[in-house]
């Protein structure tokens, strides 16, 4: 018995290792340990059976209860497998949808976040806009039912004013005013019809109020109405603008809205008005009109005023001194009036003949800031190259300023065109010159003009031939085409109309006419009082009385050039070839080295460097002044010859 027990207790205990684990083992093994339980319970059985049948009976009915209990147990576990497997998915979609939950609420943050800066921005502009609205408003005119009847309403009245505002403007280049143009609008158009939530005030509306209140706007109105003759009487009047009357006859709406627009842009924009009188061609009217209000002017708008006053005396011949002293004066006022205002002192001075105060000029605007200097970028790159005779940087900043196509071709018909074929010319490149010529602006042709009736494109067109003509050779044909540009010169430049073509333009035409024997037409030109102070007539000078014989009369000519432009490279370059071919090569070579220094980028200079050593036997050196020009001259012909004499010479 103590056997059966202790066999019963080691099926208990087998048993318990079998069962006692169950819910931490995997439900795959569960087939397994039922196949388990069935074997020890056989293998029981069979061995109790011997000893007492009656023990081996219970025991193997305890066992297979037992194996029963382990299939249902299985059975269970599998159907719990499912569910788990279940749940886990379930709990899968329910995580899948929180972090779609958590992104939807902060897509929506993100949107109710910039909806704010969308809000915040548009009052911060509306704000900004109304504290720097400075903008000439045309509000609608009063208009009687009967002229309202035949289509003449208020609006259509204040639309007319504004067309003809606006087109005062665009014909307005204003200078350095240009920039500060009120901008015009109507108070009747482009109201927008947002509505602010629970106010039912418009967007716009808000936009208006917070510019009348916060604003310098100038809103003009005004009422037409029919006069008891037939006729129309319109009245304009405005913020800081007397009423004005103006009448006409009944069908005269255009000329009246046209004379009522011209008064309030001369109300409104004094410096503006200024500015279009004087390049329409009404210089007397624009300086009587600054002058008449610039005490009573807006202090922002007197350095303008000064500007366009500077700009009539200029046109009306007045003397340099007084534009200048303008010019200055509005500068002074404003600093922001530097660049341009010394430009336009350079040009002055350069059309007048001072070129050596040009030069000055050129170099106080050096001196402004980089962000003011960069306003006259290209413009005032004339002057100052054709001072100092770089005309590769003149000529590379015309071809960029003409290839404005998507191409990248020349623009036709521009009248930057002369100025570039003046460059050619200069760097010695006849077909170059006759290219840009042939794409500038012609002249008119001879059987429609007369003798005396040549426009500034007429003179400017055979000026450039001749000079094209003399570099080739062609005297014959450049004296006629320079005394035909010469028919009305002095005028022209009195009024500034050769412009910045190229310095005393009329001395080019001195030597010229001395080489074709005419002595005496040389000799009246060089005898103008504005030839004494222009650099090209007083060398030129110097190389006619060489000619002649007069080596002294020319010594001193060429010495007056040095005085009446001692920075300038021109009379050192002159006086330089003049000695070398005197035999003077020491005293060349340091009136050709100032020039040099002068004009580092001209290569006339370096060519008769190149010469005078060549002369010398300095073949090596000579070679090297002759590449250095090659530089800024490439297609100069003589100047590839001279170079070619110096390579052969240095290798012997």
């Amino acid at each position: 018995m103590a056997a059966v027990i202790r066999g019963y207790a080691m099926s208990e205990g087998l048993l318990g290792g079998v069962l006692g684990d169950e819910d931490e083992k995997p439900e795959t093994e569960a087939p397994q340990a039922l196949a388990g339980a069935e074997a020890f319970a056989a293998a029981v059985a069979a061995k109790l059976s011997s000893s007492d049948p009656e023990v081996a009976r219970d025991t193997s009915v305890f066992l297979k209860r037992q194996a029963e209990l382990l299939e249902l147990q299985a059975e269970h576990l599998r159907d719990e497998h499912a569910l788990r497997l279940n749940h886990l998915a379930h709990q899968s979609h329910l995580l899948l949808g929180q972090r779609l939950g958590q992104l939807i609420r902060l897509a929506f943050q993100v949107v109710i976040a910039l909806v704010v800066i969308v809000i915040g921005a548009g009052v911060a502009v509306m704000l900004h806009d109304a504290f720097s609205s400075h903008n000439v408003v045309i509000d609608a005119f009063d208009t009687p039912a009967a002229l309202a009847a035949r289509g003449v309403t208020g609006k259509v009245v204040a639309g007319d004013v504004l067309d003809e505002l606006t087109r005062l403007q665009s014909a307005t280049f204003g200078g350095p005013a240009s920039a500060d143009k009120l901008s015009l609008a109507s108070a009747w158009s482009n109201q927008l019809t947002v509505e602010v939530p629970e106010t039912g005030i418009s967007l716009e509306e808000l936009s208006q109020v917070l510019r009348a209140r916060f604003g310098h706007d100038v809103h003009i109105g005004g009422a037409l109405i029919q006069t008891d003759s037939g006729g129309l009487a319109l009245t304009v009047r405005g913020d800081g603008v007397a009423a004005k009357t103006f009448t006409g006859a009944s069908d005269a709406l255009q000329p009246l809205t046209a004379q009522a627009a011209q008064y309030l842009y001369a109300q409104s924009e004094p410096a503006l008005w200024g500015g279009y009188l004087g390049e329409t061609g009404h210089c007397p009217e624009a300086l009587a009109f600054v002058r008449s209000v610039y005490d009573r002017a807006d202090p922002q708008y007197r350095p303008t005023l000064l500007y366009d006053e500077a700009n009539c005396v200029f046109e009306t011949g007045g003397p340099s001194s007084e534009v200048t002293a303008l010019l200055r004066q509005a500068r002074t006022i404003d600093p922001h009036f530097a660049p341009s205002s010394y430009l336009d002192e350079a040009v002055l001075l350069f059309s007048y003949g001072g070129e050596e105060q040009a030069w000055r000029v050129a170099q106080k605007l050096s001196q402004l800031t980089p962000h003011m200097a960069a306003l006259t970028r290209g413009l005032f790159e004339v002057p100052s190259d054709v001072l100092t005779r770089d005309y590769s940087s003149l000529r590379d900043w015309l071809v960029e300023v003409l290839q404005t196509t998507e191409g990248g071709e020349m623009l036709p018909g521009s009248e930057e065109h002369y100025l570039l074929a003046a460059a050619e010319v200069a760097l010695h490149d006849p077909d170059a010159a006759e290219s840009a010529l042939w794409n500038a602006p012609q002249a008119t042709p001879a059987h429609d003009r007369t003798a005396f009736a040549y426009t500034a494109a007429d003179r400017t067109v055979a000026y450039l031939r001749g000079l094209i003509a003399e570099e080739r050779g062609d005297s014959a044909t450049a004296v006629e085409q320079l005394e035909a540009a010469s028919v009305g010169l002095s005028s022209a430049l009195d009024r500034g109309q050769y412009g910045l073509t190229l310095p005393g333009p009329e001395c080019v035409i001195a030597p010229i006419e001395e080489a074709a024997g005419h002595p005496e037409k040389a000799d009246a030109i060089l005898a103008s009082p504005r030839a004494a102070h222009l650099v090209d007539c007083q060398r030129f000078r110097g190389d006619i009385l060489d000619h002649r014989g007069d080596w002294a009369g020319a010594q001193q000519a060429y010495a007056q050039s040095v005085a009446v432009a001692p920075d300038l490279p021109a009379g050192y370059y002159s006086w330089g070839v003049a000695l070398a071919r005197h035999g003077d090569l020491a005293g060349a070579l340091a009136k050709l080295q100032t020039a040099n220094q002068r004009g580092p980028h001209w290569a006339d200079p370096l060519k008769a460097w190149g010469d005078a050593l060549a002369k010398q036997g300095h073949w090596s050196d000579a070679l090297a002044k002759y590449d250095e020009a090659l530089k800024y001259a490439p297609n100069w012909a003589a100047l590839k010859e001279a170079r070619a004499a110096a390579a052969a010479g240095a290798k012997t």
